[in-house]
Parts: structure tokens; C-alpha cells; sequence
């Protein structure tokens, strides 16, 4: 089981590479973050229902990656706690209603739904970001359909009702402690490539409802700290300690964001954006993003601009735009609204280039580094023109996801061995004289166009198996590895020849 866990590992890690050989053309950036976010609360996207089979289940999720594959997307970002649950074994927290139908129950037959994701995303060359929203305690206020487990019941204290919601009270040494807990928890059993947080900090505001953290706030606050200012230093502090947390432990771990996609209004504070926002991510949010960039916390930044290009309130280009000035040498990828597609009042979502031309708009960005769409089943199977579109003039060919590394390069070079050759394949062998710890193998096999392929470790030799087509044109194919940092290696031509100049094994 391991042999089988490491290769898919492999085989999605080399998506994460740096610096590549691929050259820029006008459509195919030479590194461009594609993503996708799949959501499981409310079985918005998946599952469908925690009702349906095993089987029914994985099919279904199976479908997302090859939809998104075909469109040459390189990450999923899959929510794995929705509102105090798991969709996964934890110790921490109950299993999810939104994959068994009850929550606290396991899958039956059982098995682990996460390992199982990966291993699936991995195959199909997508970094797997696993998706927590950490301070939504439920759903609703319908406790009687939480399990005993559930941090409800075995932590009142922690609770605050808000609105038709429970959330964990953020202004609690114990809660960020908790919540620290589950995210090692994470870190530590699965193979993920990030952990990803979304724009649910202290909850939206609702009209004449109070948050009510008065007594932490007087037993926490320091003296001359106004309330607003103390929220703000409660969740600097939660990520910080993940950010902690995760680099100690797998220092290659992703850490990102995906905040509300306007900080403040210029209104309000001239370093702000020119938008009327209803609300917020630094005023009601309690979350400042710039800071978190600012002081290394975290590895990218995903602001959900879900608005139309030209929104009289909150314009995309006026975002985007924003976002792209006040970077602070951390990856930013713009979260797009895709579900708003011929689905929303605002008339400009009707237009089949709208996300085009925003995908567009974000690549001219000098510090934006690609997009994700919210969510998965805006574009599954529907919408088919705007698919086509996307497929024919925007992602057009593979595209390999930022690194959040300085280093670009690793001062090593794969070393040819051996070769067999097979009726339709082509396996090749390589000296395993690295200490650095691989992740994939990279395969240039024209201009502008690359494979990825997983490396099997046998006995001395680092392995990948190739089709025979990609060795029949006269020019040699460029092959390079990329470490557990996604930094890419030297690059080693191989010369087809020695492939048409061999009779095939079998």
C-alpha cells in the first residue's frame, strides 16, 4: 500500500513544478494556477447526496477530475469540514451528514473517502488542496441532528449563536488550540499539497444581531484594545499557528486563503479599493489578508472576485487591478464566480466571454498568477459553448502551477540507465543516485507541450513509462524531475532514436 500511495503522490506533485522548460505563448502562461473548488456542504457539489452508494459516490467525483482535467485545470481544492465535521477519520470531529447521510457514521462499507480523493486527483495530475472552514460550528440550529462527538455538546463553552448558525467563538485560547489541532491532524495522516481556508472568519454581519464575545473580549483583550482591533488579533493568531504548525511538520504544505475579494473600501480607508461593498473582509470580517502577506503566513492568496468585469459596485477589473498592486510576494489567485454563469440578475454573466475575458484580465496582472472557479458544477456538462471557448482559447495546453519556493532550480540531473520497449509503451530507467526526494518526472515531448508522469522507485532505478508515440518523431524529448519543493532539476535530452533503433520486448 505504500509503493501504491507514493505513486500517486508522485505522479500530481509534479504539477507543483518551478522555473519549466515550457515556453510562454500568448494563451499558455509558462505557470498558471487552474483550480476548482469542489464543496461538499449541502452537497452542493459533492456528494450529491450522503444518501447515495459508495460506488455512485466516487463515480460522481471521478467525473469532476475528468471533466476538469480535459480542461487542463492542475488543482482541486475539496472541502473536507464543513461546519464541525469530517469527511475523513478524525478524533476530532464526527463523520459528515453531507457523506453518510448521519452524522457520526462512517462510510459502509468503510474506507477512507480522503486517501481515496488524493490517490484519484493524483493519478490525473491535480494538487490536491484540502478545504476547512474552521470557525462554522453548524449548519443550522437544528442540534438535535449533531452527533454526541460533535464540539457542540462536548464544548458549550466554545459556542456562539449567530444568526441560524453556531460557530466556534475565535476570541478562545482553547478554540484556536482545537482548531490548530484539527489542521495537524490533517497535515500529518494524508498526503495533501495544501491546506486551504475560505472567506468564513468571524461570520458576515446580520442587521440587529450581536456576535456575542463581550466576556472573552473583557477576560482576553488587552486594555487599550478596541474589539474590532482584538477579533482581528485572534484570527492573525490562528494563522499564524497553522502556518506554524504545518512548516514544522511538512515544510513543502501549502498554506492559502480564499478571502471576501474586497479588504476595505476607499471610503473608508484610502489604501482601499474603489468599490461600495455591503461588507467587508477587514471591517466585518475581522480578517486582514495583506498582513497575513506581509509577514510570510501564508503561501497564496485566493481573493473571491465573483463580481462582472465592469460591476458598478465591485468591478472585476477594479479588483483585480487592486489585488495586483498591493501584492506582497505571495502567489495570488484570483477566485471567479462561475456559478453566477447565465445564473444571476447581473446581465453581464449572460455574455459567453465574460470569463474568458476575465481569465484573460487576470493573466495581464504581472502579480496574479491564475484563477479558480467557484464551484465545480457551474461548468459540469452545461454551459457547453463557454467550455469550448475555455478549451479552445484560454486553456488550450497544460500549464504547471506556481511554486511558493524561492529556489527554482535543484543542482541534479536524471541519468539514463536502461530502456525496454513494448508494443505501445516505452519504459525508461534512470540512476537513483539523489538523496533530494522526487515527486514527478517531467517529459518536453514538442514546443510548448509536456507530459507528466509518476516515477516508480525499484530497486536502484527511478522509473516512468511512456507511449511509444511520444518517441517517434526525430527530435529528443527533454526530461527533468522535480523535488519534494517543486523545484525542477537540470533538464536530460533523450534521443528517440535509441527507441526506433530497438525492437520492441513483447
Amino acid at each position: 500500500m505504500k509503493y501504491c500511495k507514493a505513486y500517486y503522490f508522485f505522479l500530481m506533485i509534479f504539477c507543483f513544478s518551478c522555473g519549466s522548460l515550457i515556453k510562454n505563448t500568448k494563451n499558455t502562461p509558462e505557470r498558471e494556477f487552474r483550480g476548482v473548488w469542489i464543496a461538499s456542504v449541502v452537497n452542493i457539489d459533492w456528494p450529491k447526496s450522503g444518501k447515495d452508494s459508495i460506488k455512485k459516490q466516487q463515480n460522481d467525483f471521478i467525473e469532476i477530475l475528468e471533466f476538469y482535467r480535459k480542461l487542463h485545470f492542475n488543482a482541486v481544492i475539496v472541502q473536507i469540514r464543513t461546519a464541525g465535521d469530517a469527511l475523513y477519520p478524525s478524533k476530532l470531529a464526527p463523520w459528515s451528514r453531507f457523506l453518510t447521510g448521519k452524522e457520526g457514521v462512517p462510510p459502509r462499507p468503510y474506507y477512507d473517502p480522503l486517501t481515496w480523493m488524493i490517490s484519484e486527483s493524483h493519478q490525473r495530475g491535480f494538487e490536491f488542496h484540502a478545504w476547512l472552514n474552521p470557525y462554522r460550528a453548524t449548519f443550522d440550529l437544528d442540534t438535535s441532528i449533531l452527533d454526541q462527538t460533535h464540539d457542540y455538546h462536548l464544548h458549550p463553552e466554545w459556542m456562539i449563536k449567530y444568526g441560524k448558525k453556531y460557530y466556534y467563538n475565535p476570541g478562545l485560547p482553547g478554540v484556536q488550540q482545537h482548531l490548530v489541532s484539527v489542521i495537524n491532524e490533517v497535515v500529518k495522516n494524508y498526503d495533501i499539497d495544501a491546506i486551504h481556508f475560505d472567506d468564513y472568519f468571524y461570520p458576515y454581519k446580520i442587521k440587529d444581531e450581536v456576535f456575542d464575545d463581550q466576556l472573552s473580549y473583557q477576560q482576553y483583550a488587552k486594555s487599550d484594545q478596541s474589539i474590532e482591533d482584538w477579533r482581528r488579533e485572534n484570527v492573525n493568531t490562528l494563522i499564524r499557528s497553522i502556518h506554524t504548525n504545518i512548516k514544522a511538520r511538512k515544510p513543502w504544505v501549502q498554506f492559502g486563503i480564499s478571502p471576501f475579494g474586497v479588504w476595505r473600501n476607499k471610503s473608508v480607508d484610502p489604501a482601499g479599493s474603489d468599490t461600495e461593498a455591503g461588507q467587508t473582509t477587514y471591517d466585518d470580517l475581522y480578517a486582514d489578508p495583506l498582513t497575513w502577506m506581509q509577514k510570510g503566513w501564508i503561501d497564496y492568496l485566493a481573493p473571491q472576485v465573483y463580481w462582472s468585469l465592469n460591476h458598478p459596485k465591485a468591478s472585476y477589473k477594479k479588483l483585480v487591478r487592486w489585488w495586483n498592486e498591493n501584492n506582497n510576494s505571495t502567489n495570488i489567485y484570483i477566485g471567479n464566480g462561475a456559478y453566477k454563469v447565465r445564473n444571476n440578475p447581473d446581465r453581464a454573466w449572460n455574455k459567453k466571454k465574460q470569463l474568458s475575458k476575465q481569465i484573460k484580465l487576470a493573466r495581464k496582472a504581472d502579480n496574479i498568477s491564475g484563477n479558480i472557479f467557484f464551484s465545480a458544477k457551474s461548468l459540469l456538462h452545461q454551459h457547453n459553448d463557454i467550455t469550448a471557448q475555455l478549451s479552445k482559447n484560454i486553456y488550450q495546453q497544460p500549464s504547471l502551477p506556481p511554486s511558493h519556493v524561492k529556489e527554482k532550480r535543484i543542482d541534479i540531473a536524471p541519468k539514463f540507465s536502461s530502456r525496454k520497449v513494448y508494443k505501445d509503451s516505452v519504459t525508461l530507467f534512470f540512476k537513483n543516485d539523489t538523496t533530494t526526494t522526487l515527486r514527478a518526472v517531467i517529459v518536453y515531448h514538442s514546443k510548448n507541450n509536456m507530459s507528466i508522469f509518476p516515477p516508480k522507485i525499484i530497486n536502484e532505478h527511478i522509473v516512468i513509462t511512456v507511449p511509444i508515440s511520444m518517441t517517434t518523431n526525430k527530435k529528443p524529448i527533454t526530461i527533468t524531475y522535480l523535488d519534494i519543493y517543486r523545484r525542477e532539476s537540470t533538464p536530460y535530452q533523450f534521443n528517440t532514436m535509441l527507441i526506433r533503433n530497438t525492437e520492441a520486448n513483447e
